[in-house]
């Protein structure tokens, strides 16, 4: 149909050719050619005949005769019911008539027949009728049918002809009985399975079937049903035509007359449940099995429970640790930089006492207990995995036999020393200043153990550390390490002891022997470095501690040589940033007496302030953490990206974040870590300066720098705190003064406080629009420069005055774009 309609001369028709037809008719006439039951379309007022393929069949042989015709003249004999129909139709009306007679040529032949109509009309666009859809249902066989049905024998013949149908087409078998159980129909599955034929209904048959052990049973259970009339179900096996058995599940239901309600047929179904037999057979013996694995199981988990017990025990002493970690950095932190103040004073001090010989001599007592000082806040932060180490790939074996002669002389010559290294040790990424105090630590502790004689056992070699020691250590990752240990054969130590020998300030040592800061200070170093760290000791028969440092894969580091640098000045400019005024002081006064021009700045703000008013730094030296919403960082950042050839030193007392990474400091960083020395200090500051000299020598030429942009004042308000966030910072970056506000209240009351240049806002903001907040701002602020940011590309409503000076930002935009609006905004403004 499609074809033909395709094929047909329409221009020939009052519908016109194909090309020009509406979108209306086309999809009308689509869904009639793809709809399965007859439809017919009557288009315009003559009522144009365009239908479906199951309308053709029923036109027989006037099809396609009355393709493209009138209704009334493809139908003649019909002509007044189509007539009235389209006046009906046509004005909006719906027809339907059930089994309407109709007397219709077909197949040159006049017949009776019998529809079923149903028109509505068909709109377009502008709700205008342009034409009828008529459904039509031929009801003439069901018509006959019903008058057939009339006759109480053939209906009873056509009903047991489908019961015969639908029992073949199950893939059960099925039967039935008379009422007093003589069997006297079995289905084609029967046959199929059995191998007997159909006809064959004796109860010999059917028992002939069931299995040996199940026949008698299953004969008794069924003469017990048909007896009391009861429904029937039994399990048995019956073999199938190849000789194999099969379980089935055997059901009958008894049919009772309506009137006396007695039994006068069963009819039953023969179901396979070979399968669920099987399964309920495993299932029984998963019983047996599971009830002895349920045993197994608890057994197992009263194991893991006493594991579990032991793991949190394990890692409540861990966050115990973790605790006094941070407690005892935070200490170690302010006391450094009291320390720092000390020192400092006290270098300075000795010059003004130089040559007099008493109180020189006690400024040198308390330089050396500064120095105590710092060596006992720099165990603490080792303990607090805050020192910032500085690790280089090391390999142990190399290591151990460079410390040789210095556990010999450490230990005397009554500890005999044994070092055992495992064939193809792998590299591990590690301080070496920090793995030789662990291993003099270890050492010593071992000594004092054996009362300075006895045998000290070091031990190297590769492990790996898998899921069963993680779950037994949870602080532990497994993985690939070095395992670097110490045994010796000393006094041991008790559980109580171990649980503790970690802690700081724990000893078992009389007093004033020791700090109880060794043992922390290894573990400290180890869990900094990302390793582990194990003891194993018993009463009397030693202890053992094992270093798992992790493994390396890249190639062992070139040792630095050369000695320390003399103490000197200089003539470069310095910017101390230190928010400790007595710590500042400190600085400033060494570094005049140096040489040096020096520039002070309490936090990044001032420092900052001190680098755009244009005053050339040779060498930044900031302190890490300093208060202000500026962190050294990024302070560090701004000023390089305006002065590329400046040093840069950090001092810290402490291993920031800021710098120090996974307990590393990050690449290309350089820290002196407080408390310092005047030597220290000195000696660092020219080794920055000259390194930043070479780096300045070998990059190419700076072109002199372009003028610089101006610098604006900014009010941003953005309620979205995502994208507020990200402007704010694009505009800080690039030199600007910037504020930001969710809303327009909030900007209102920042321009009330301190005027600006430019005041850039999103237009849909909560309360109070973009637009509406311009006028406002315009009045506190006149002239204001006005930048519109907005993801619609449609302009605010604003007055004459200000829609003139006003530029629009569409969203998203880009540093450049954001940037060219701004000065846009800010020279229309000055214009």
């Amino acid at each position: 149909m499609a074809r033909l309609i395709q094929d047909f001369d329409w221009a020939a028709t009052s519908l016109g050719p194909i090309a020009k037809w509406s979108g209306t008719l086309k999809s009308t006439i689509s869904f009639v050619i793809q709809a399965p039951l007859p439809l017919a379309l009557l288009w315009g007022e003559q009522g144009i005949l365009i239908y479906n393929e199951a309308y053709a069949r029923f036109a027989a042989d006037r099809h396609p005769d009355i393709l493209g015709r009138p209704a009334a003249e493809a139908w003649p004999e019909a002509a007044v019911f189509v007539q009235e129909v389209l006046r009906r139709c046509l004005d909006g009306g719906q027809l339907s008539y059930v089994e309407q007679p109709f007397m219709l040529q077909r197949g040159g032949m006049c017949e009776q027949i019998w529809l079923d109509l149903h028109y509505s009309p068909v709109r377009n666009r502008r709700n205008e009728v342009v034409g009828i859809m008529q459904v039509l249902i031929d009801t003439t066989e069901r018509l006959q049918l019903e008058r057939q049905r009339q006759s109480a024998g053939r209906a009873l013949r056509n009903s047991e002809a489908q019961l015969q149908a639908l029992t073949a087409a199950l893939p059960q078998l099925i039967w039935t009985a008379d009422a007093s159980g003589r069997y006297d129909y079995f289905n084609e599955r029967w046959r199929e399975f059995t191998g007997l034929q159909a006809e064959t209904t004796d109860v010999a048959a059917w028992l002939g079937v069931v299995h040996p052990e199940d026949r008698e049973v299953a004969d008794l259970n069924w003469r017990h049903a048909v007896e009391t009339g009861q429904e029937y179900q039994a399990e048995y096996r019956l073999r199938r035509a190849d000789g194999s058995w099969r379980w089935f599940l055997r059901r009958a239901l008894p049919v009772r007359d309506e009137m006396t309600g007695e039994v006068i047929r069963w009819l039953g179904t023969c179901t396979d449940i070979e399968h669920t037999v099987r399964a309920r057979d495993m299932l029984r013996q998963s019983a047996i099995d599971l009830e002895a694995r349920v045993q197994e199981r608890t057994r197992e988990l009263e194991a893991e429970q006493r594991e579990r017990q032991r793991a949190e025990s394990q890692l409540r002493q861990a966050q115990k640790m973790e605790a006094l970690g941070n407690l005892t950095g935070g200490v170690a932190h302010d006391f450094n930089n009291l320390l720092q103040v000390i020192h400092g004073n006290l270098e300075l001090l000795a010059r003004d006492v130089a040559g007099q010989p008493e109180p020189a001599r006690r400024v040198e007592h308390a330089l050396d207990a500064v120095d105590r000082g710092a060596r006992l806040a720099s165990q603490l932060l080792a303990f607090a995995r805050r020192q910032p180490l500085q690790p280089r790939v090391v390999n142990i074996a190399r290591f151990l036999h460079g410390l040789d002669d210095m556990l010999n002389r450490s230990l005397g010559e009554q500890i005999e020393i044994d070092t055992m290294i495992g064939p193809g040790l792998w590299n591990t990424l590690v301080d070496p200043g920090q793995v030789e105090n662990a291993l003099l630590n270890l050492a010593i502790n071992a000594r004092d153990a054996m009362e300075g004689h006895g045998r000290l056992t070091i031990e190297a070699s590769n492990v790996t550390l898998d899921a069963a020691y993680a779950r037994l250590h949870p602080e532990a990752v497994p993985g690939e390490y070095v395992m670097l240990s110490v045994t010796d054969t000393g006094s041991g130590m008790s559980p109580e002891v171990m649980e503790k020998v970690f802690e700081p300030f724990f000893t078992t040592k009389p007093e004033g022997k020791g700090t109880g800061l060794g043992l922390s200070m290894v573990y400290g170093f180890v869990r900094q470095s990302g390793g582990d760290v194990r003891i194993d000791s018993e009463l009397g028969r030693g202890t053992t501690i094992r270093l798992y440092l992790p493994r390396c894969e890249s190639q062992v580091d070139q040792e630095e040589k050369g000695g320390t640098s003399p103490m000197l000045g200089g003539k470069e400019t310095v910017l101390v940033v230190e928010d400790d005024a007595a710590v500042r002081e400190v600085v400033v006064d060494t570094l005049t007496s140096l040489g040096y021009t020096v520039l002070r700045a309490r936090d990044a703000q001032s420092a900052m302030a001190i680098i755009d008013s244009g005053m050339t730094v040779d060498l930044l030296f900031t302190d890490v953490v300093m208060p202000g919403p500026m962190r050294s960082t990024e302070l560090v950042e701004r000023a390089r990206s305006m002065q590329p050839r400046m040093a840069v030193l950090f001092t810290s007392g402490y291993a920031e974040n800021a710098i120090v990474h996974g307990g590393r400091l990050d690449a290309g960083v350089e820290l002196l870590t407080k408390p310092y020395s005047q030597k220290a200090l000195a000696r660092k500051l020219r080794d920055v300066l000259a390194n930043q000299a070479q780096r300045n020598a070998a990059a190419a030429p700076i072109a002199p720098a372009p003028a610089a942009p101006p610098v604006f004042s900014v009010l941003l308000v953005e309620d979205d705190m995502l994208i507020r966030e990200s402007a704010r910072d694009l505009l800080a970056k690039a030199g600007h003064r910037v504020e930001a506000a969710a809303d327009a209240q909030q900007a209102l009351a920042l321009l009330e406080q301190e005027p600006c240049d430019v005041l850039i806002t999103d237009i849909g903001l909560p309360g109070m629009t973009g637009g509406e907040l311009a006028v406002r701002a315009d009045a506190i602020v006149p002239g204001i420069g006005l930048v519109f940011a907005t993801g619609y590309h449609q302009a605010p409503d604003l007055p004459e005055a200000l829609a003139g000076r006003a530029v629009m930002l569409h969203k998203p935009y880009d540093t450049r774009q954001m940037l060219q609006c701004l000065e846009r905004a800010a020279r229309s403004s000055r214009d």
